[in-house]
């Protein structure tokens, strides 16, 4: 018989007590402290715990077993044709994880993960170099929306070029199932109005230039779509020189690592609401928001929710620096642009129903004059009459640009709300604010002949444009270079005789802030015709590492009155700059998209 079958269990506590040992099964089951550790311990360190943090299903640590570890590297050992992907580990990373961080798994497959390191112990130094260890990792987890646009897990991909100075490339693919799989139905009603109710179930994924899924986001664990201040479209995702990236959804803007460790998650301050499409994360440190006014008075008496047309300033603790109010400081009564755009598509906002419909000025007229207020194409606020969808800080000389859709306009504001310039079609612009519009040149500083909004030379202006970005790099307190998504809707302010003559371009400027004009530098987009053209979202950034463009035409072959039953096929395309031709072309199938962006693993593990 077992020594603890002999005993009762006031004589095994009482055994304890005095001292007697338990075979280490028993004790394993827990201890004065809590529950024993469980994990697996493979290695010449500590346990593997793969999704760390819960929303990481391809990653894990390699814990350091209550060692010291330092001067540490990992690689991914790739599939027989595939992307290596391998990157040193800084001591700072190794004591903020307690261990290995490992990224880039491959979903349902045991991955071979090589580990270098230095432990101590004892005040004993021993290296280990190229410690193999054996990983599954998940499937991918995509809720289904019961959609016929929805025909694959996260994404299918087709590789169309990869020159070999971009193989290393990561992208991280920010985009969207075409239906949500759960919606709350909720909408603001004290005041009225705002965009609650628009949202898209999140696909944040990353991809290397082989096609394959090597990180994604599991969000459920923060994400709620019948939550209020737990759903919204996850958009406006930037990494930062720290490696980690921010982002916001619905009334919450965060911070999360690449091993998906949360460094905050913050609700909206309480006097703005309905974050989406833009976070610019400053040099200065603070946080632009692209959001709304959450209580605005109208001068018709009227308290409404207004639509994408503030920009908050907070700093590192979330408290609110500045903001800049665009009903104030721009004309949200400028119809121009809305007038002539196709309302099937307004934004995200697809209605199949209204397909190259335009709205008239009587139209326009008529619902200002009712109490019909939230995410609609209109004038003033309380409608959606800016949309911006990108802020960005210039940091000579403290301003922000911002790209406002509904008036095809890329405008940059300084500190004192004053606009400096607006790069838009000059028509419907009146008083101060025509006389900030940027005059076209050539490349030889001559004045371009323009007439309305169409102008000789191949110059054109911007449609409907996503990300108004500076290039930093490039750019001095005179010399000012933009990059630029020009979607293409509404070009030349009107609508095309047949749908399928519309085109999209990426598009760089060069602007002269002294002389306020404007030279277009280069273009991609227009030989590609109505194939690459994307209506909605979409990026032109350059990218310093390589002096390089990336662009993403993130909704090409969206055709609006199909869009219950295909979704678009999104392209990555990057440019050697200058270049004609993409160094890069990838494409995705049957998904929505919105953003796409390199992501460097030196900045997210190498932490200096």
């Amino acid at each position: 018989m077992s020594f603890s079958s002999k005993l009762t269990p006031v004589a095994l506590s009482l055994a304890l007590v005095a001292g007697f040992s338990l075979p280490s099964a028993v004790m394993a089951s827990g201890g004065g402290s809590g529950p024993a550790v469980q994990y697996v311990a493979p290695g010449k360190i500590g346990e593997i715990v793969v999704n760390p943090y819960k929303i990481a299903p391809l990653t894990a640590i390699i814990k350091n077993g209550g060692y010291e570890l330092k001067d540490a590297s990992v690689r991914i050992v790739p599939k027989a044709g595939g992307q290596e992907i391998a990157y040193k580990v800084s001591n700072k990373a190794l004591r903020t994880y307690a261990g290995i961080p490992v990224f880039g798994l491959y979903p349902d497959y045991n991955n071979k993960v090589e580990v270098s390191y230095t432990y101590i112990y004892n005040g004993k130094e021993t290296r280990v170099e190229k410690e193999v260890y054996t990983m599954y990792a998940p499937a991918v987890y995509t809720p289904v929306n019961g959609s016929m646009a929805q025909h694959h897990n996260m994404f299918e991909t087709e590789v169309v070029k990869v020159d070999p100075e971009f193989k290393d490339r990561l992208y991280l693919i920010n985009n969207f199932l075409s239906t949500a799989p759960k919606q709350g139905r909720v909408v603001w009603n004290n005041p009225t109005g705002g965009a609650l109710e628009w949202n898209y179930y999140p696909q944040n994924a990353i991809l290397d230039t082989k096609g394959e899924v090597r990180w994604y986001m599991h969000v459920e664990p923060i994400y709620d779509p019948e939550t209020i201040y737990r759903s919204g479209i996850m958009m406006g995702f930037h990494q930062n020189p720290d490696g980690a990236f921010t982002f916001g959804y619905g009334q919450r803007y965060a911070k999360y690592d690449l091993m998906g460790r949360e460094i905050f998650n913050r609700r909206l301050p309480d006097g703005y609401a309905d974050f989406s499409h833009a976070l610019d994360p400053a040099q200065n440190g603070h946080l632009f928001l692209r959001v709304s006014n959450a209580d605005y008075r109208r001068p018709d008496g009227k308290r409404v929710h207004t639509v994408r047309d503030v920009i908050a300033e907070v700093d590192q603790n979330g408290q609110v620096v500045d903001d800049f109010r665009l009903y104030d400081i721009l004309d949200p009564y400028r119809d121009n642009v809305i007038k002539a755009m196709d309302q099937g598509a307004v934004c995200l906002n697809i209605d199949a129903t209204k397909s190259g419909h335009t709205l008239s000025a009587a139209e326009l007229a008529a619902m200002d004059k009712n109490d019909q207020f939230g995410d609609i194409a209109g004038v003033g606020p309380g409608r959606n009459w800016a949309h911006v969808n990108s802020v960005d800080y210039d940091p000579s000389d403290d301003s922000i640009i911002i790209s406002s859709r509904h008036q095809s306009a890329v405008v940059k504001i300084g500190r004192d709300k004053k606009v400096k310039w607006i790069l838009a079609s000059p028509e419907g612009w009146r008083g101060e604010l025509a006389k900030k519009v940027l005059t076209p040149v050539d490349a030889n500083g001559n004045k371009i002949k323009c007439e309305g909004s169409k102008c000789e030379g191949g110059f054109d202006w911007t449609w409907t444009q996503h990300t108004g970005w500076r290039i930093d790099s490039k750019s001095d307190k005179n010399v000012f270079y933009l990059s630029v998504f020009d979607n293409g809707d509404a070009r030349g302010m009107e609508q095309p005789p047949l749908p399928d003559m519309k085109y999209s371009r990426a598009v760089i400027y060069k602007i002269d802030q002294n002389k306020m004009t404007v030279q277009q530098i280069w273009e991609y987009g227009k030989e590609r015709g109505f194939e690459w053209y994307s209506p909605i979202t979409s990026l032109v950034e350059y990218q310093t590492d390589k002096n390089s463009v990336m662009v993403y035409s993130a909704t090409a072959s969206l055709i609006m009155k199909e869009f219950n039953t295909k979704a678009p096929n999104p392209v990555i395309n990057e440019f050697k700059w200058g270049a004609k031709e993409p160094s890069v072309e990838i494409r995705i199938k049957s998904s929505l998209g919105y953003q796409a962006m390199p992501v460097s693993l030196e900045k997210a593990f190498d932490l200096k």
